[in-house]
């Protein structure tokens, strides 16, 4: 039995998230693929709080290398394939579907236990789901806090539910997770570069701003927040993109302030040919250059495509909205 559960692509929110705006945040058809039946060879330290808070029995298999590679995924994903070598580092949330896929695997191991021991016999078109999705969305959650310190759980809700996303943080950390509708006649194009930076290391910097210029933050992160706000109620293309640019402003300034570098020179430098073709090239999530969202009514031109070759952007296939956690493939079920 095959598990996968894809990445994630922040699409707006980012940072204003964690004090209470909105985050859009899309699946992408990328995939960790878990098998319970083969041994770990690695235990992250989320899948490790799973196992010590009690939600999860034990480790299991994975490859992640599709969402840490700029390469196109194999054709389902090759599950009995060795783990590939990744071109560059993606920032898809791979700790998150990691966590997500081993828990759902487990849940779905003990689903077939429990069938072939008799206690549970169904047909195939009557078999009921492996796991809650409700439940295992509430213990990855956990987990993934505990091993990170914190965090919106943006990522792990993408994973477990698929789609695209609307999230926001309640006061007292639950997370709200409903499925959004993007504008029609929208475009979105994922780009990577060589660019990286350690989104605990952003959070620690915006957080020590914080703490040094609080009111420099708070106005910072109000623009920003305006921005996600405008971004869940944009009615088309164009008010989406003037919601993701407010945004962009905001974080560029907060990065300068802080010393995080969220918006990357790169992308400042491509953001006025982006406006001229009625788009916003904005970092998805915490910033740093990694992963990079061209976002418009229409495609970029062959101009702007060949500018961002030369920044050091390359175009990455990619779509969103992808399903969540699922069995990938699974042995006959028992007779009834």
């Amino acid at each position: 039995m095959i598990v996968r559960a894809p990445g994630k692509l922040v699409l707006s929110g980012a940072y204003a998230v964690l004090e209470g705006a909105p985050a859009l945040v899309a699946a992408v058809d990328r995939y960790v693929l878990a098998d319970p039946a083969r041994p770990a060879a690695l235990v992250t330290d989320e899948v490790q709080a799973a196992i010590d808070a009690g939600a999860l029995d034990a480790a299991a298999w994975f490859d992640a290398s599709a969402l840490r590679s700029a390469e196109p995924e194999p054709p389902l994903a090759s599950p009995g394939a060795p783990p590939r070598e990744a071109s560059r580092k993606l920032g898809l949330g791979s700790s998150a579907a990691i966590l997500v896929a081993t828990l759902a695997a487990r849940a779905a191991a003990a689903s077939e236990a429990r069938a072939a021991r008799g206690v549970q016999r169904v047909q195939r078109v009557q078999r009921a789901p492996a796991w809650d999705p409700r439940a295992l969305f509430l213990d990855a959650l956990a987990a993934h806090r505990r091993a990170q310190g914190g965090g919106s759980g943006v990522d792990v809700a993408a994973s477990v539910y698929g789609g695209v996303l609307c999230c926001r943080l309640g006061p007292g950390g639950e997370l709200d997770v409903a499925p959004h509708a993007l504008p029609g006649g929208l475009v979105i194009e994922v780009f990577a570069s060589d660019a990286s930076a350690r989104t605990s290391a952003m959070l620690e910097r915006v957080r020590a701003l914080a703490a040094r210029e609080p009111e420099a933050h708070r106005a910072l992160l109000g623009a920003a927040a305006e921005g996600a706000r405008a971004a869940v109620v944009a009615a088309d293309a164009r008010a989406l993109v003037a919601a993701l640019d407010r945004q962009v402003d905001a974080l560029a300034e907060l990065g300068d302030r802080s010393g995080a570098p969220i918006v990357t020179p790169a992308l400042r430098r491509l953001r006025p040919a982006a406006a001229a073709e009625g788009a916003a090239i904005a970092p998805s999530g915490a910033g740093g250059g990694d992963v990079s969202l061209f976002v418009g009514g229409a495609p970029p031109s062959t101009a702007w495509l060949a500018a961002a070759r030369e920044a050091g952007l390359e175009r990455v296939p990619m779509s969103l909205g992808a399903p969540g956690v699922h069995v990938l493939d699974a042995a006959p079920l028992l007779p009834a």
